[in-house]
């Protein structure tokens, strides 16, 4: 009878080893029927339920297994396991412990160990798991990928990128694809935090390559390649504008769902507006939709918004209570997405995201409403042809000059791309204007706190005149820790000091060490400017050649502060020398450009959302006006 369970219990595990799950059960419970006592079947039949989900089932047929054989670690190991699972993380830990006192060289119970104290933020103990489990086990390559994680968390940006790449290239080694690719994609993000964005592309295009051997590779992947495309300065517009065609034709063109639309074509009537965005949330963006939709007209316009949300917060909630109708898609297929778009008979779909993360790209490549429109994630082109317009305003796209470089018709919104909220600047914590620094300390400090992937060598060599042109002068800027602050010391001199990233209040109080902003090329810095501004610190911005290098000149024309808008880069150092050394101006601009603010078009909601609701309007009686038209334009 020996003999028989233990073949019995062989096919049993082969089976289960080959994902041949029902025939794993049932020989399982064959051998219960037989020997119902039997430690190792009752084990391994519990890991299996709880593969399937029937956790409490699982946990205790694990329970009698170690009643039976209380010192098999293993046992100890799946019950870890199976509490992790169902969030029971504090007695997944005991579990874990249990088993490596039994057997302390387990690298799976280290690396589980590792992974439930994270879950309970115990990071260090987290650490020293995974590198005693890497230790153990130096050729697996979920190890490295969440130690990885861990090392990211801890801003050892360095350690993390290292600990991806040799990830990856153990599931290369090990010809697994995909496990590969959300190595490469961990790998390529960390690239991006490092600055390091060409590096990033190829990781990106690796892992596109990957789809044709299995399909792995996510579907935004060709998205976050072009997201970053603007930041590189080798990219001029045209470029960027044929990469972004083909993605297009790659990715979106046949999508397009057959059928017209039926929406009723009365040009004055209530219009369905609906927002599409993964970022209804305590989010960045969260500081621009949230005047725009507390003062929508709901007379006129019937807001929908479509979320992506899997962590809903306050800001959810401020959000829904100002849509007349909310939708939470973040368990949705594009396909069904786009389904219940055409059920709520929208009449103009709204991307606020782009090729941004999280992206639903391909709902409106499938184009489930009559009128499509982009705006807000950044200023750019889609690249669909499936998007009618683009919302800009007359600075980031002057009239007549830019308008071949996008796939979409530009809207030019009168005043401004942005408007931000002025209750989300003025919370009761919010830190004041302080007197300029460089009256105290005898120096001006410049200071550009935008992500460190807007940096690159030939922004530093600028930077690097304006500081030999200004004696004495210093350089504060976020950038993470290791060598990328020792590649940018090397190229300033010396002369810059460094910050890591913060809680919102806390970064800007940064600001109160800064005198004068340096702007970032090609692509400006866009809320980071309006916190400078708000913070009370004139920014320095130089003309780019594509759209998101114009984003200082739109903010300061709006500003009225023109005069800090250089075409070049010569006079870009002498518009940042010249005030460096005009400190009574400095100082009074500091005093009042919060006033400056909050009086400007920049922070008019009201004037703003009539803005958008006018181009929203002008949009669907040109679609009223040519039904049978491809595009709404």
């Amino acid at each position: 009878m020996e003999l028989t369970v233990r073949q019995a219990m062989e096919s049993a595990l082969a089976h289960h080893r080959a994902n041949r799950i029902d025939q794993a059960e049932q020989t399982y419970r064959l051998i219960l029927n037989a020997s119902p006592n039997e430690p190792d079947a009752l084990e391994m039949l519990g890991a299996l339920l709880s593969q399937r989900g029937r956790h409490g089932e699982g946990l205790a047929l694990i329970d009698r297994a170690l009643a039976l054989r209380p010192h098999a670690a293993d046992y100890h190991a799946n019950r870890g396991l199976i509490l992790s699972n169902i969030g029971r993380n504090d007695e997944a830990v005991a579990a874990y412990r249990a088993a490596l006192a039994l057997r302390p060289d387990s690298p799976i119970a280290l690396y589980n160990l590792g992974n439930s104290l994270l879950r309970l933020d115990q990071d260090d103990e987290a650490m020293d798991c995974y590198q005693r489990a890497v230790a153990l086990a130096p050729n697996e390559a979920n190890i490295y990928g969440n130690l990885g994680n861990l090392l990211l968390k801890k801003d050892r940006l360095d350690d993390a990128i290292a600990a991806y790449r040799r990830a990856s290239e153990l599931s290369s080694d090990h010809g697994q694809p995909r496990s590969q690719s959300p190595h490469l994609m961990n790998l390529a993000r960390a690239l991006i935090d490092a600055g390091q964005l060409d590096e990033a592309i190829s990781n990106y295009r690796r892992v596109y390559s990957l789809r044709s051997i299995d399909g792995t590779a996510p579907q935004n992947v060709g998205s976050e390649v072009l997201f970053l495309l603007s930041f590189l300065p080798g990219y001029d517009a045209r470029r960027i504008l044929q990469e972004h065609r083909d993605w297009n034709a790659q990715l979106a063109e046949g999508l397009r769902s057959a059928g017209p639309h039926e929406n009723d074509r009365s040009p004055q009537r209530r219009l369905r507006i609906g927002y599409v965005s993964p970022n209804f949330r305590n989010h960045v963006q969260s500081l621009f939709t949230v005047p725009l939709f507390s003062r929508h007209d709901h007379q006129n316009f019937e807001i929908y918004c479509y979320a992506d949300v899997r962590s809903p917060d306050s800001l959810t909630l401020r959000l829904r209570g100002c849509a007349d109708v909310w939708r939470n898609i973040a368990e949705m297929t594009d396909q069904q997405v786009t389904d219940i778009i055409r059920c709520d008979c929208i009449d103009i779909l709204v991307d606020l995201t782009l090729h941004m993360a999280d992206n639903r790209m391909l709902v409106f490549a499938r184009k489930p409403a009559p009128v499509q429109v982009t705006w807000l994630g950044y200023p750019g082109t889609t690249g669909l042809e499936t998007i009618d317009y683009r919302l800009t305003d007359p600075y980031l796209d002057p009239p007549g000059e830019t308008d071949a470089f996008y796939v979409e018709r530009s809207i030019r919104l009168p005043h401004t791309f942005w408007c931000i909220d002025l209750q989300a600047l003025e919370p009761a914590d919010t830190p004041p204007v302080n007197p300029l620094p460089a009256l105290e300390a005898g120096k001006i400090t410049f200071g550009c706190f935008n992500t460190f992937s807007k940096i690159n060598q030939p922004l530093l060599e600028l930077w690097a005149r304006v500081l030999n042109a200004v004696p004495n002068s210093r350089m504060l800027m976020l950038a993470p820790s290791g060598s990328r602050r020792q590649w940018v010391s090397q190229l300033l001199s010396d002369r810059v000091d460094f910050i890591s990233r913060q809680p919102r209040n806390e970064y800007l109080k940064f600001y109160h060490r800064v005198d004068l902003g340096l702007d970032t090329l090609p692509s400006n810095g866009h809320t980071t400017s309006l916190d400078s501004f708000w913070m009370g610190v004139p920014v320095v911005t130089l003309i780019g050649n594509t759209v998101v290098g114009r984003a200082g000149f739109s903010q300061l024309s709006n500003l009225q502060l023109s005069e800090l808008v250089a075409k070049t880069a010569d006079e870009y150092v002498t518009i940042a020398a010249k005030l460096a050394a005009d400190l009574p101006k400095l100082a009074e601009l500091r005093r009042t450009l919060r006033e400056r603010m909050r009086f400007s078009l920049l922070m008019d909601a009201d004037r703003f959302t009539r803005d958008i609701e006018s181009a929203y309007r002008q949009m669907w009686l040109t679609w009223c006006k040519s039904p049978n038209n491809g595009r709404a334009g």
